[in-house]
């Protein structure tokens, strides 16, 4: 069988993709303009290739910050504009107060805007033509999907929103039942007779399998894609798409077989890893805290004027393997705020105040939790602490929810600055995925990912 070509590039050759002519773009430009005008601040030459490595380093760690490798967003050139002016203004700032690996400043500061005005328009040229050419169309990565018609809603939505270039074609629907509702119309519906004849007409690039326990695979089915793998075909199971995909675990098609299928990190258990974590626990904790106490005049004016009230408060949480702790808070809400009971926090919550949503969205209600990374309850980085009430409750409804308690509770983590503030149980759900995937991933470079994507969330002031 004849596969049609199909050229695509999956979520990490993006990526991989934007990071390097990002780069190449800003270094090029400037490397023309210093040949064709007396642009003597930057020059790009073998006596000084350290000016072009801090500057790589800058633009990278920025548009980082910035979420210009953000796929959903750079796909968006109204968006894109606003994260390279950004970028390019931080990193420009920075160059310029660190004359010890960057050039002194020149005697002509118009040198100044002309170095500005060189990486903007390098950015700007090279994410249209990121936009217009590779996120285009023709560059989708053309997907087959194997399952039920009950599962084919959910796992559309969850892999077509994390991915706009993931494109699900169609689906063979093995219970043969007619198409669900409430599925797009583009979306196309195969029987199991000739998979091989779907792959070659519609150009597809990998095959999802999805089957539920409840609903095996035929043999015959299985025979077709046996052949298809020989044939080249990539073939994959759901879970390792979804992960790769959304960076989560999703616990609720693993079952009972999460165990067999869910390694833990090894450095949950690596003693230099978790010595250097623990280093920078406290090294942030002690720059938090004097942060902290250069604003605490302002925190306490705004208490005054729109809290009226204690401005600290104290709550138990579960910890590292159930333990329970006091966390220590900015006050955000009214005195008295559960005077009903316990109850998650919703979007416009009217208990909020309105200093305690600026609290909230700028994250600074959670400063004094490093007091308790100090104390060695929680870490910077980790899994949201939540009340016991609330643990006890989600253990119920969520499979291995009690997981997450294997590591220490963080004031961020990889689920807070992805996932939004829980709510209702499908948010607690997705959060679990989240923390489960950091539990099961955990390193240095995701620690730093955290960090960065941490910077983002309050630099774009999206703290609930």
């Amino acid at each position: 069988m004849s596969q049609k070509s199909n050229i695509h590039f999956d979520i990490s050759e993006r990526k991989v993709l934007l990071r390097l002519l990002d780069i190449s773009s800003v270094l090029g430009l400037l490397y023309v303009v210093g040949l064709i005008f007396h642009f003597d601040y930057f020059r790009i030459d073998a006596t000084r290739w350290v000016w072009s490595i801090v500057l790589a380093l800058y633009l990278s760690i920025f548009a980082t910050i910035f979420e210009l490798y953000n796929l959903q967003k750079a796909a968006k050139f109204e968006v894109v504009v606003q994260n390279i002016i950004l970028t390019s203004s931080v990193t420009v700032l920075f160059y310029l107060l660190t004359p010890f690996y960057t050039p002194e400043l020149p005697g002509n500061r118009l040198q100044i805007i002309y170095f500005f005005l060189s990486i903007n328009i390098a950015l700007f040229v090279w994410r249209y033509a990121y936009i217009v050419l590779i996120s285009a169309p023709r560059f989708f990565k053309k997907v087959l999907l194997i399952t039920d018609s009950d599962s084919v809603l959910p796992i559309l939505e969850a892999l077509q929103k994390s991915d706009p270039n993931y494109k699900i074609l169609g689906f063979v629907n093995i219970d043969k039942k007619q198409k669900p509702e409430g599925l797009p119309e583009e979306l196309l519906l195969f029987s199991t007779e000739d998979i091989a004849a779907i792959v070659n007409e519609q150009s597809i690039s990998e095959i999802v399998v999805a089957t539920p326990q409840s609903q095996p695979m035929t043999l015959d089915v299985n025979t077709q894609l046996v052949s298809l793998l020989e044939s080249g075909v990539p073939i994959r199971e759901y879970t390792q798409v979804y992960e790769e995909i959304t960076h989560r675990i999703p616990v609720q098609y693993v079952e009972q077989d999460f165990y067999r299928y869910f390694p833990f990190s090894r450095s949950n258990q690596n003693k230099l890893y978790l010595f250097f974590h623990r280093v920078l626990d406290l090294l942030f904790s002690v720059i938090g805290l004097l942060f902290g106490l250069a604003i605490f005049p302002f925190i306490l004016l705004g208490n005054i004027v729109g809290n009226r009230g204690p401005v600290f408060y104290t709550q138990t949480r579960v910890g590292k393997n159930g333990k329970h702790f006091n966390i220590y808070k900015l006050r955000s809400m009214v005195v008295n705020a559960e005077a009903a009971g316990a109850q998650f926090a919703s979007k416009k919550d009217t208990r909020v105040t309105k200093f305690g949503r600026f609290l909230r969205r700028s994250r600074f209600d959670e400063i004094p939790q490093f007091i308790n990374v100090i104390k060695g309850d929680m870490s910077v980085i980790g899994p949201r602490p939540e009340r016991p009430v609330f643990v006890k409750e989600l253990s119920k409804k969520i499979p291995f929810y009690e997981v997450r308690h294997l590591v220490k509770p963080g004031v961020t983590g990889w689920a807070q600055v992805n996932a939004k503030y829980g709510m209702t149980q499908e948010d607690a759900l997705e959060k679990l995925q989240y923390d489960l995937y950091y539990i099961k991933r955990r390193s240095l470079f995701l620690d730093i990912s955290i960090v960065i994507k941490t910077l983002s969330t309050i630099i774009f002031f999206r703290g609930q």
